[in-house]
């Protein structure tokens, strides 16, 4: 007998995406991370202009300013790591 998944909706080859990254952007690690990044791109001017930039965070801990396609494309697709 199979056992019952703790999350519910549509299924994926990893499980169920949606249900868990809705837990885990609700955790307050996360929330904390977003504000701050939200913060920091509010004070270098470029929140909500549409200039397809994003505010990044580095492995020594700086954070900086990088295309938003670049940021987000750390996720194992291609050969770029994540902290650059």
């Amino acid at each position: 007998m199979a056992r019952k998944s703790n999350y519910s909706g549509a299924k994926y080859a990893n499980g169920n995406y949606k249900s868990y990254q809705k837990r885990y952007d609700s955790n307050k690690l996360q929330i904390q991370k977003r504000a701050e990044l939200n913060r920091k791109n509010r004070e270098a001017g470029t929140y909500g202009n549409r200039d397809k930039k994003d505010v990044a965070h580095f492995r020594s801990g700086q954070t900086r300013l990088q295309s938003q396609s670049k940021n987000r494309a750390f996720n194992g697709h291609g050969k770029r790591s994540r902290y650059s």
